[in-house]
């Protein structure tokens, strides 16, 4: 083992399962930029010396924790935490006494099905376990005493083999390595707790008959062993059965059905009947994220030209070509793979057929071999010409803005945005006329708009020598008054003009400072000079606009909190901003909002972001903005919202096989009725969209079930396309095979979509209920009908759903969910992140990473020489009871990023982190944003770290606030985000499995009692046929 990090070292927790590779990607995760070589070997002796002088801290009388492999450092494990920890689970041994952890062995494959016309054919997966443990058990210990004996007596009833050692998810004994390779679909083998022996109470409880926090399931487990093993395979969508975490990135090989970065299905196999998916109790429903980034390494996207006819297309049912058609009649008919029916081949189209049936020039054709692929479509499928994308910027001029520093950060941003270096860290601004280094394509123009009680546009034509501004006094019937050739303007011809006009509005308006800005009729004007071509508007805000038509006023009353009618608060019911909302969707024209909320004030989120919300924008919220802290954020996510793939005037059509139906969808959209096509204004690379499914018939077992979404846009350089997104899933008469192949992320994602949609329908309570309820059920319709025979004290959980109970105890205690006291501005910007965020996005808001700084192993956070890949440390649990006396964790949560610093943290680590000018926390600057470069181990280590987080998020960017132990209110935030605790008005971990546990058994027992105190309506959303 090498050397341990300059400051601490726990060397069993750093253990990791390597896998053999099959195929090398050419992923290599983002390094920050850094004046020196990139790698721990430069730092060796520096590193070494800084190690003795950590050593010489003194310990404060707290107890050293040892183990394996464990030397001590300068920063001892804290022994009040275990005494928290121990307080925690007091009075839980009666409750969980007879609380076992079980194995299931693999359930019944069938090898009687057409194989050629299944996605699928090897099934043989573990069906459940109890948790994330450790696999095997090692050494010398025999087998059979960490197995059920229940279960060793004889084959499981659902098994088509014994269970085996190799089988088992009871922990291995102590000293004994910790997991072996991790294997996609077999979570469950990586990582792992220690017992020294078996108890009577099962691995779950320990010998004093207390719950195991170790034992219990464990999502940095699962997330960190699927990481290291796809830094060294390829995910192939036809072989594999089970896609990576959304957490983790990978390279993805199109075999003809997508990349679950495109699309992801809560069952990879579907039951064939209602009644076997309403056994599960799961959802059946499809997270789309059409245009997601295509991650280096992966082949891009292609973009077909079928000339005027377009692309070939079934005739009743109009599902575009694919991998899954086939084609009869030597090749002149291809059979729809949705309804069947046998489609005449054009004869531009024609090619024959093998003896196979299969085409000759298949290999040739992107659109029979591929799962994603770009149509282009003539002009039947336009509803304007298309031309490049108009950005259109509306920037708040008021008093607040230019008091808070806001206009003048907004306006950074949008310099950044445009005219910054580009993505490798170039420090040379790019050069006029460019191509290389745009930030957006050739043909987008740009457009500028300023506001407070008058509106003012513009003129930043090339041919000027300065920007004209043309005021707008009539706010109550705004019009335009600039032709399009004058307010719209390439920004690199204009780039002088541009620069110059943003770098002077703050003077500018430095002595008017109108204290209420008019938004609705900015938006109004703004509308009408995008509406000949569609566009986006980005437009900042910082005060609640209560000047001209459509003004707001405060709605937000804590006495409202916690009713009946707080709902109303989630929503708008002001007619002028729907209707502007709906005329903008018409028009294809999208928003996102850019909204700081200093000192924490109301901004009605509700009613600003409902434009957003239909257009199919987003709303960036700092309900806390600060100057200089929040700066460098927002000119981050200013640049990341104009350089993201992004296309407008979209249309968006989902199918599906016969015997299945489209029963609703969630996310940022319009659809005026249940069946109608969505409509976006515009829709961008993070935006997802939940589809859910129930039936109209019955599958058929020995056919495939296939989707596809067809999202019809054009694209920013002004090219209207069809994206296609082709899906596919085995089909089985029952639920068994259905359990082996659940994507927890997909479920997750779309319960919390479901649940945020009845926000505005239902109270929070009935909301919070129905997810308790919700997750007893799927839990105990997977022990009563696929567990086989196991105690009936034993919490036997699906293989795929282990970490599942800690996903939704998160939702619960998310800002949109928790009870108790919370400002509706933020439950209200959570509900709709949740409504339209990928599954990667929502599960880092669910469950933060968390990294200890203090306790890197010396080649942490550097590049692998051998495979150039970045060393990533494992990740902690999210709970005060792994934070250690002195230490430094990185907390992030995909929204921000938090650096929290125990109050008696080494000045040594404060000094090589900060630099050699600061010791103690109180000499550092609370309102820090980012690390500064320095040539040190741990600066380099830390800042690499973020870099990679930063390439692993959704669209919020990445910096650094400072949370100082005793010092810093953003230290409420950290201890919000440690999820597993009790807080957030909510359980902890170990109390919700014993909760979730007692509703199992009472279910199990025929005694569980529905709640019915006007839940009924929301609990019947989350059963299996509402979902």
């Amino acid at each position: 083992m090498a050397e341990h990090d300059t400051y601490h070292a726990l060397g069993d927790e750093n253990d990791r399962g390597q896998g053999a590779p099959l195929a090398a990607p050419q992923f290599r995760p983002p390094v920050a930029p850094s004046p020196y070589q990139q790698n721990a070997a430069a730092f060796a002796s520096q590193a070494t010396s800084q190690q003795f002088q950590y050593r010489q801290i003194p310990q404060n009388g707290y107890q050293v924790q040892q183990g394996p492999s464990q030397e001590q450092g300068y920063s001892p494990q804290q022994g009040y935490g275990e005494a928290q920890q121990d307080g925690g689970m007091s009075g839980l041994g009666g409750q969980m006494s007879s609380m076992g952890l079980g194995s299931e062995g693999t359930g019944t494959v069938r090898h009687n099905k057409k194989k050629n016309r299944h996605a699928y054919h090897n099934l043989e997966q573990s069906t459940g376990s109890s948790q994330a443990f450790n696999g095997i058990p090692q050494g010398q210990v025999n087998p059979s005493q960490y197995l059920d004996q229940s279960a060793q007596s004889g084959p499981h009833p659902y098994a088509g083999q014994p269970v085996t050692p190799g089988m088992s998810q009871f922990p291995a004994p102590a000293g004994a390595p910790v997991g072996g390779a991790y294997t996609p679909g077999s979570q469950g083998q990586f990582g792992g707790g220690a017992a020294d022996a078996p108890v009577p109470s099962g691995p779950g409880v320990s010998a004093q008959g207390r719950v195991d926090p170790e034992q219990i399931p464990s999502i940095p487990r699962s997330r960190d062993g699927p990481a290291q093993y796809y830094l060294d395979h390829i995910y192939r969508t036809m072989e594999q059965h089970l896609p990576p975490p959304a957490t983790v990135p990978f390279v993805a090989f199109d075999q003809g059905n997508s990349s679950p970065k495109y699309a992801r299905l809560t069952l990879n196999n579907i039951p064939s009947s209602s009644e076997a998916l309403a056994a599960t109790a799961l959802p059946l429903g499809l997270i789309l994220q059409p245009l997601a980034p295509v991650q280096l390494g992966e082949q891009p996207i292609p973009v077909l030209d079928f000339g005027e006819p377009g692309p070939p297309r079934c005739r009743r049912c109009r599902t575009y070509i694919n991998p899954f058609m086939t084609f009869r009649n030597g090749g002149n008919k291809f059979v729809c793979n949705m309804c069947s029916f046998p489609n005449d081949v054009p004869p531009e189209y024609f090619a024959p057929t093998d003896p196979s049936g299969v085409r000759v020039d298949r290999e040739e054709r992107s659109e029979l071999k591929l799962g994603t692929v770009d149509f282009m479509v003539p002009k039947e499928y336009w509803s304007r010409p298309p031309v490049g994308l108009h950005w259109l910027f509306l920037i708040d001029v008021g008093q607040e803005a230019l008091n808070r520093g806001f206009l003048e950060a907004f306006c950074e941003g949008i310099l950044n945005a445009l005219y910054s270096s580009d993505a490798e860290g170039e420090e040379n601004l790019v050069e006029d006329g460019e191509e290389s280094n745009r930030a957006i394509p050739v043909g987008s123009r740009v457009g500028f708009v300023t506001f407070d009680k008058e509106i003012h546009f513009y003129n930043c034509n090339a041919g000027l020598e300065q920007a004209q501004m043309l005021v707008m006094p009539d706010i109550e019937d705004p019009f335009v008054p600039l032709g399009s050739e004058g307010l719209f303007v390439d920004p690199y011809e204009s780039k002088s003009i541009i620069t110059a006009l943003l770098t002077q509005l703050p003077t500018l308006f430095s002595q008017v400072k109108n204290p209420e800005p008019a938004l609705l009729p900015t938006l109004d004007a703004a509308t009408s000079a995008l509406l000949a071509t569609g566009g986006k508007i980005i437009c900042s805000l910082s005060a609640l606009p209560t000047w001209g038509p459509g003004r707001l006023f405060m709605r937000d009353d804590n006495k409202l909190h916690g009713i009946e009618t707080e709902k109303k608060l989630f929503q708008t019911e002001h007619p002028g901003w729907k209707k502007t909302a709906t005329k903008m969707v018409e028009s294809g024209i999208g928003v996102d909002f850019f909204i700081a909320a200093p000192g924490g004030a109301y901004m009605d989120i509700a009613t600003i972001g409902h434009v957003s919300s239909v257009t199919g924008g987003e709303t960036f919220f700092y309900p806390n903005f600060h100057t200089p802290r929040d700066v460098l954020k927002v000119a981050q996510e200013v640049k990341h919202t104009l350089t993201r793939e992004t296309g407008y005037q979209a249309l968006m059509k989902v199918r599906c096989s016969n015997g299945l139906q489209v029963s609703s969808y969630h996310g940022n959209f319009l659809q005026h009725t249940f069946g109608a096509d969505l409509e976006f204004g515009v829709i961008d690379a993070d935006k997802a969209i939940g589809v859910m499914f129930n039936y109209d018939g019955k599958l058929d077992a020995k056919l495939d079930a296939h989707f596809q979404c067809a999202l019809l846009y054009t694209t920013a350089n002004g090219e209207r396309r069809v994206r296609c997104t082709n899906t596919v899933a085995s089909v089985s008469d029952g639920g068994v095979e259905s359990m082996r192949l659940i994507d927890q992320d997909a479920v997750v994602n779309i319960i919390a979509k479901e649940a945020a949609t009845r926000m505005t329908e239902r109270p929070l309570k009935d909301i919070r209920s129905a997810l308790t309820e919700k997750t007893i059920d799927i839990l105990a319709g997977y022990r009563k009908s696929f567990s086989g025979s196991h105690p009936p004290g034993q919490l036997v959980l699906p293989e795929n759903l282990k970490e599942f109970s800690m996903y939704i105890l998160g939702l619960i205690k998310c800002r949109a969910f928790k009870a108790g006291q919370e400002p509706s501005d933020r439950r209200t910007y959570t509900m709709r992140l949740l409504k339209s965020a990928s599954p990667l996005e929502v599960s880092l808001l669910l469950y933060p990473r968390i990294i200890a700084l203090h306790t890197l192993e010396s080649t942490a956070g550097f590049a692998d020489p051998s495979t150039g890949h970045l060393i990533m440390p494992p990740a902690l649990r999210a709970s005060f009871s792994r934070i250690e006396e002195g230490g430094a964790y990185l907390v992030d949560d995909g929204q921000i990023c938090i650096l929290w610093l125990h109050a008696r943290v080494s000045p040594h680590l404060i000094e090589d982190l900060f630099g050699p000018e600061y010791t103690s926390l109180q000499s550092l600057d609370p309102f820090m944003s980012s690390l500064p470069v320095l040539e040190t181990h741990l600066n380099c280590q830390a800042r690499n770290i973020l870099a990679y987080w930063g390439s692993v998020r959704g669209s919020k960017q990445i910096t650094v606030q400072l949370a100082r132990q005793g010092l810093d209110g953003s230290e409420y935030e950290f201890a919000r985000m440690l999820v597993e605790d009790r807080n957030n008005e909510a359980q902890s971990y170990v109390d919700w499995l014993v909760h979730v546990h007692r509703g199992i058994q009472l279910e199990l027992s025929g005694q569980r009692k529905k709640e019915d105190n006007g839940t009924s309506g929301v609990t019947e959303g989350l059963r299996a046929m509402g979902w």
